[in-house]
């Protein structure tokens, strides 16, 4: 059990409720326990969910983990598997000792890619190249893994991809709508390492990051369908305004790479994508703690998008029904934050600061925001705690949150109250919870 106590949860009555619940969120979908409740294996039969694999029948078993859950779910993996893997290779956001013998670990850059996440990619794209059809592939995919793992389709240059990634995450673009453009600039990506085996069978382990759970947008589906195509990527950048200002390079790639491979593709039927973790487990583990500790309970849903400060404003208008006390609320999604000024900060925090302002002097009410993945943004803050006070005790130390909501500021404000939510890495991604208390 993580201590994630702040500076309101560490005198509130509810205060240790309240982190036993923020722990059950993160416990349920820690990638361990999501591996092992899916993977079992008796001698040499491995089974995954429903499908039975006999191990003796592969010339090599080879694993591939990309996302910020891999260390976790390549230990579980390989403890299941014992010595059947001939060799691997992970690719995480933070460098590990390499688990076993043959594995390489390749750390590569996050959110937006970098060189290390060219030569994790080119290197997951060759190792998928040496496969036939008499191995199997395992993969384990989690969240993060579209920045990490990165081979750039022909014509295109590192420094296009972060100058297109950084514009779509400053413009507010949906993640899935980031995906999208993803999928049809990369080799990997969009079935890109279904492709790549030579007709090898796979099985990817997935832990979901991603609103509603769609395959193909969980670190861009590497080993899933694209339902979407190269016109649906263009049409992104003209909503968002942007055909003039992506390099000209993104376009040229757009209008003439071939279509990733659709749901209707043959080469599907050797491939077992199963979902082992999600938003909305995590939320329904945290209720049901919040119910056994004496709460009313209500899942909101999984599927909270748009801007921070908007989202906020909707939940926030559910403080002022009449409900039984004491209640606690769970809702799942992904916001996005379109930048105005220069503060530090994440949806998380975004999203509770603009909750700071709605709820001032509300009392007997907490909302809590937590990015599952420890990490809100760039910053080392998971969320943040508001009640009713929050924003007059910001006044009382000289900070004023609308002014500090302005710059995109979040970070600060909440640090100057002692309520950033600072779970450190959590070892799991899927997605963000906003929590509601009543009392």
């Amino acid at each position: 059990m993580k201590n994630i106590s702040t500076a309101t949860l560490h005198t509130h009555p509810h205060g240790k409720d309240i982190m036993q619940i923020l722990n059950a969120c993160i416990n349920a979908v820690e990638p361990g326990n999501a591996i092992r409740n899916f993977v079992r294996r008796e001698k040499n039969i491995l089974q995954i969910e429903d499908q039975k694999y006999d191990l003796n029948e592969f010339d090599q078993v080879t694993v591939l983990g990309l996302g910020k859950a891999t260390e976790a779910m390549s230990l579980a993996l390989l403890d299941v598997l014992g010595s059947y893997p001939s060799r691997g290779l992970l690719i995480p956001k933070q460098a590990f000792t390499s688990p076993a013998s043959g594995f390489t670990v390749s750390p590569g850059g996050h959110p937006v890619p970098t060189a290390a996440s060219i030569h994790a990619g080119n290197s997951a794209f060759d190792l998928a190249s040496t496969l036939t059809e008499k191995d199997l592939l395992i993969c384990l995919i989690s969240g993060g893994g579209s920045a990490l793992m990165t081979s750039p389709q022909r014509g295109l240059q590192l420094e296009d991809l972060q100058a297109l990634t950084k514009l779509l995450l400053a413009c507010g673009a949906r993640v899935d709508e980031i995906n999208t453009l993803r999928r049809h600039l990369d080799r990997v990506k969009g079935g890109g390492i279904a492709k790549s085996v030579n007709g090898a069978r796979i099985a990817s382990l997935i832990l979901s990051d991603v609103v509603a759970n769609p395959l193909e947008a969980i670190a861009s589906g590497p080993t899933a369908p694209d339902p979407s195509t190269r016109e649906d990527a263009l049409s992104i950048l003209k909503k968002y305004d942007l055909l003039a200002k992506v390099p000209a390079a993104i376009l040229q790639v757009l209008e003439n790479t071939p279509e990733t491979p659709k749901p209707n593709d043959p080469l599907f039927e050797r491939v077992q994508n199963v979902l082992v973790g999600s938003n909305s487990l995590a939320a329904e583990a945290g209720l049901e703690m919040a119910k056994s500790l004496g709460f009313e309970t209500h899942f909101l849903g999984d599927t909270w998008q748009g801007e921070a400060r908007e989202v906020a404003k909707k939940l926030c208008r559910y403080f002022k029904r009449e409900y039984p006390r004491p209640f606690c609320w769970i809702a799942g999604g992904e916001t996005t934050v379109t930048l105005h000024g220069r503060g530090k900060g994440g949806r998380n925090q975004e999203l509770a600061l603009a909750a700071a302002i709605e709820m001032n002097g509300l009392e007997n009410s907490m909302l809590i925001t937590l990015a599952t993945d420890g990490e809100d943004g760039p910053t080392d803050a998971a969320g943040a705690v508001v009640v009713g006070e929050s924003y007059q005790r910001g006044e009382r130390l000289g900070v004023n949150a609308q002014a500090f909501l302005s710059q995109n500021d979040a970070h600060s404000y909440f640090e100057k109250l002692g309520d950033l939510l600072q779970t450190g890495p959590t070892g799991t991604n899927v997605n963000d919870l906003t929590i509601l208390f009543g009392f």
